[in-house]
């Protein structure tokens, strides 16, 4: 038996990132990212094995449990590789190359990444999950490390060849253009297609199992339902916000969103739950509840808002954490989530349990393929159909849900809590802080909007420098990590919405030049698109697979930098007078578009910015004081326009309007009105809050009832 070797642990044990420090304990000389792990690789002539997760990580947890605890695997790993492990939240710059390379070669992707490379960084072998041993239909960690180990000694040269040649592939791929590009309108109409094609009618979502949301197609569909009538797209919106709000994907106790569902049907997910999903999937229930006027996609966006603001913003100082891991222990698959009928019944009342039983269809679909007595929450039946069943009135309903639903949120904070991983992204914080405002003003929330100021404030006093950006990462010494594309785009949208509702121009400034950084650092030319590092702010190792420029332009299924850009700067323009576009953008779309054409639901962020491109802002100015202009306001607020911006009177500066908007704006003597112009062309004043509605959702769309 060899003796325990424990040196190797202090590499991470200091490591900022809590998914590196919890793999301290392991027996594996694991290296951070960096110089020092390729240049030992080189001198010891060793293969590198990459292994990339997050804290979040279910199976990245489940292999580090079984795989990387395994004696047998850690010695393979001690004297035959160079041991590399990567969080991707904190390096998502080398998640996204690796990502691809295993992709190419083995058409698997995701977390863990297992990847094996040269000592020069190039990947000749990868996959995700595997076990120790044999099973779960792979194969096992152990034969895998022999057989590499195998390879790397009599067939070396193959191997370097394989990936050498795959690293040529990559770099072939981003370096080249599609041969041309439709027409704007064409690629719009074509990913709404594919999105279309992929919608599964009889759950909402798209595609089959597992199910992930993609709230950018859903955004595309709304869009599009709002500016043809198209009744297709509409039902697909509905249908896709009603199955993800009512399934189990959506934790139904105490809000947020899980990270996807396992099944088609949304019942059970994956328990993990991630500031990005959540932060694209609030504006999106928004911008649902003002389409359809369901109050219920506005009852989840609350729910989703305070589940964000408990569980991500416990930072007095500001700021919101990265995820919420899916596990409390070793082995666990969710537990904090689940509930057994047996556990109810000793907790609930028999009243309260039956109208729990019923509403949330326990012993039902939704429960966990490895032990089916726990049960997923699911919004199985309405209160309404559970009255009938049960027969009695719906307040009794309500009363008894409300009830039950208080003693299991105490039942569930006894329960060990899956842990939280505090870090501050900039890219999450930026969606997050845009999100929360957009919240706050349509539910009349000013805390929420007081949060997202707070983390606003805490970045830029602590992670913005006017010559490089904002930095990746808000720590204990400030600002690390420079140089990424999302980082910037993403801030600056969430910049923009804080801007907008807070009428504050100091959020303005700060995003127009994060916007004009963009341009000047990170673009491959005045008419191409961004690339997802800037050559001269990039602070972090540039050692694997490194060469060649990455383009990120599909949905992932988050917004794309490229597309996050776009509509930032859309954004900006209507927040600051412009007639027509920024300069400069209309050039940027064809590129854009012509590696993205054939993207489908990964092409939806990109379509929205050519559909809003497109269209002219439409500017919604609110004067006056009082109830009447009050009333005015909420009318403005919950009606759905896409490229809709609200002021609260006149806006100053850095804030414009058109000289025919301003023009609209002299004469209102503290009456209560709404002015209402799209592009240039202006409506007369409007008095009555239904017209006021009826007028947003008319301009530039199709009339619905």
């Amino acid at each position: 038996m060899s003796e325990r070797h424990t040196a190797p642990a202090h590499r991470l044990r200091d490591a900022a990132s809590a998914y590196l420090r919890s793999a301290s304990e392991q027996d594996i000389e694991w290296y951070p990212w960096g110089e020092e792990a390729f240049a030992v690789a080189l001198e010891k002539g060793r293969p590198v094995l990459l292994d990339i997760g997050g804290g979040w990580c279910h199976w990245c947890h489940v292999m580090d449990e079984g795989t990387y605890s395994d004696p047998e695997v850690a010695r393979l790993l001690r004297e035959g590789f160079v041991a590399v492990k990567v969080d991707r939240d904190e390096n998502p710059e080398v998640d996204r190359r690796y990502q691809q390379q295993v992709h190419a070669l083995s058409g698997e992707g995701g977390w863990p990444l297992t990847a094996f490379l040269t000592p020069q960084g190039e990947a000749f072998l990868g996959g995700t999950y595997f076990p120790p041993t044999d099973g779960h239909g792979r194969p096992g960690f152990r034969r895998v490390l022999r057989e590499v180990a195998r390879l790397w000694r009599e067939e070396r040269a193959q191997l370097k060849e394989q990936a050498a040649s795959v690293a040529e592939g990559m770099r072939a791929m981003h370096a080249r253009e599609h041969e041309g590009s439709p027409e704007l309108p064409a690629f719009v109409e074509g990913t709404l297609e594919r999105c279309l094609q992929q919608y599964d009618p009889s759950h909402g979502g798209f595609g089959g199992a597992p199910k992930f949301p993609h709230p950018t197609a859903v955004a595309l569909l709304l869009e599009h339902a709002h500016r043809t009538g198209d009744t297709r797209s509409a039902e697909a919106a509905r249908r896709t916000l009603r199955g993800m709000a009512d399934g189990g994907v959506f934790d139904q106790l105490e809000g947020g969103f899980h990270r996807y569902s396992v099944d088609e049907g949304w019942r059970v997910p994956h328990f993990e739950k991630m500031a990005i999903d959540n932060a694209h999937l609030l504006p999106v229930f928004l911008d649902g509840w003002n389409f359809f006027d369901e109050p219920r996609f506005g009852a989840i966006a609350s729910q989703t808002v305070a589940w964000v603001m408990a569980v991500l913003g416990r930072d007095p100082k500001g700021g919101f954490g990265a995820s919420q891991d899916a596990d409390n222990a070793p082995g666990d698959d969710g537990s904090y989530f689940t509930w057994t009928s047996t556990e109810l019944k000793s907790l609930l009342a028999p009243e309260e349990f039956q109208a729990i039983r019923w509403r949330f269809g326990l012993d039902g679909e939704a429960c966990m393929p490895h032990d089916p007595s726990q049960n997923v929450l699911q919004q199985l039946f309405s209160e309404e159909e559970v009255a009938k069943h049960l027969q009695v009135p719906v307040a009794k309903v309500r009363d008894l849900s409300l009830h039950a639903m208080e003693k299991m949120r105490r039942a569930r904070s006894q329960r060990p809590e899956p842990a939280v991983d505090p870090a501050k992204y900039a890219s999450l914080n930026g969606l997050l802080i845009g999100a929360l405002a957009l919240a706050g003003r349509a539910l009349g929330q000013e805390p929420h909007i007081e949060r997202a100021r707070a983390s606003a404030d805490r970045f830029l006093a602590g992670a913005f420098d006017p010559a490089r950006g904002i930095a990746h990462v808000l720590g204990p010494r400030g600002g690390e990590g420079w140089g990424l594309l999302q980082d910037q785009c993403d801030f600056a949208l969430g910049l923009l919405s804080l801007s907008e509702v807070t009428g504050e121009g100091r959020y303005l400034e700060r995003a127009r030049d994060l916007l004009q950084l963009a341009r000047r650092e990170f673009t491959l030319g005045p008419e191409g698109p961004l690339r997802d590092l800037a050559p001269q702010l990039y602070d972090g190792p540039k050692v694997g697979a490194w060469e060649g420029v990455h383009v990120p332009v599909e949905d992932t299924p988050h917004l794309s930098a490229n597309a996050s850009y776009l509509l930032a700067s859309l954004h900006l323009s209507a927040l600051t007078g412009a007639p027509g576009v920024p300069d400069g953008l209309g050039a940027r779309l064809a590129p854009i578009v012509s590696r993205v054409q054939h993207g489908g639901l990964f092409a939806a962020g990109s379509a929205l910015a050519c559909a809003l491109f497109a269209q002219p802002a439409l500017r919604v100015v609110v004067e006056g004081e009082g109830p009447e202009a009050e009333a005015l306001w909420r009318a403005a607020v919950g009606s759905y326009h896409p490229r809709k911006v609200l002021f609260r009177g006149a806006p100053s500066p850095p804030f414009a309007l058109p000289e025919e908007v301003l023009g609209q704006t002299a004469g209102s003597n503290g009456r209560a009105r709404a002015l209402l112009c799209r592009g240039t062309v202006c409506r007369a004043p409007i008095v009555r809050p239904e017209e006021l509605r009826a007028a947003i959702r008319s301009e530039g769309g199709a009339a619905r009832g």
